[in-house]
């Protein structure tokens, strides 16, 4: 009796790409995982480190040093770093006056000033007063220039980090010794020296209104010898400086 042999269907080869999808898929989440874990590690740890170690350096003294070197002009960065203690009181109401007048009420953001801010936007005007003296601090010392929702973002995280392992004080340290106060002079040090020809800890009432009334633009305003639109501005602050009160830091 013959017998019958059937042949074997060759099997099929199993597909592999689903299992290659979900291993590359799980080495994306691995690397994204680490890179989150390593940012919020160097960030706390840069921020608890510049609670006591003066800034050195800041993103925008980087960036407009390139600028004025690409447009063939003197590299000018004059940056002196002084203790609050020998900042004038006046420099620091000033500030308080022209750029943050709930400084010392809010936690980190001024949402009613945002509101007027978008408010504003939104009609095609600009309104000076939606960033709070701790947004400003966070941007200038640890991010780039520009206006995104992303660099928001991260401005909005490290400003929550600085109000609650810097305090009040020291945000207000370093962001007199930090901020742009004229073109290529950062921080009260350097501003009271070019502007004024006296230290930081000398400032009078007047002279720290000049100061504070440059901020919106310090590379084209002059804090001394100033423009009537600016002498408006400083009686206006010095008018303010004294609902400011006692700083309790």
């Amino acid at each position: 009796m013959a017998t019958k042999i059937t042949k074997r269907k060759p099997a099929k080869a199993k597909d592999h790409k689903p299992v290659k999808k979900q291993t590359r898929f799980r080495k994306i989440m691995r690397l994204l995982f680490k890179a989150m874990l390593w940012f919020f590690g160097l960030s706390i740890f840069s921020v608890i480190i510049f609670k006591w170690v003066p800034v050195p350096f800041t993103p925008l003294m980087i960036t407009r040093s390139i600028e004025q070197k690409w447009n063939g002009k003197e590299m000018v960065c004059k940056h002196d770093w002084v203790p609050i203690e020998d900042i004038s009181i006046n420099m620091q109401k000033a500030v308080i006056a022209s750029e943050d007048a709930t400084f010392m009420k809010h936690n980190g953001f001024d949402f009613n000033a945002m509101q007027k801010a978008m408010k504003n936007n939104e009609k095609g005007k600009r309104i000076r007063g939606g960033s709070t003296i701790s947004q400003q601090t966070a941007k200038n010392v640890f991010l780039w220039q520009g206006r995104s929702y992303i660099r928001k973002g991260f401005e909005a995280y490290f400003t929550v980090l600085i109000e609650l392992i810097w305090g009040k004080e020291r945000i207000m340290e370093v962001y007199l010794n930090s901020i742009e106060m004229g073109d290529g002079i950062y921080g009260v040090e350097a501003a009271s020296q070019y502007w004024y020809k006296k230290t930081a800890q000398n400032l009078s009432k007047r002279d720290a209104a000049g100061i504070a009334a440059i901020l919106p633009n310090p590379r084209k305003f002059k804090a001394s010898n100033s423009s009537s639109k600016i002498e408006l501005r400083k009686s206006r602050i010095v008018r303010h400086m004294q609902y400011v009160g006692k700083l309790d830091y």
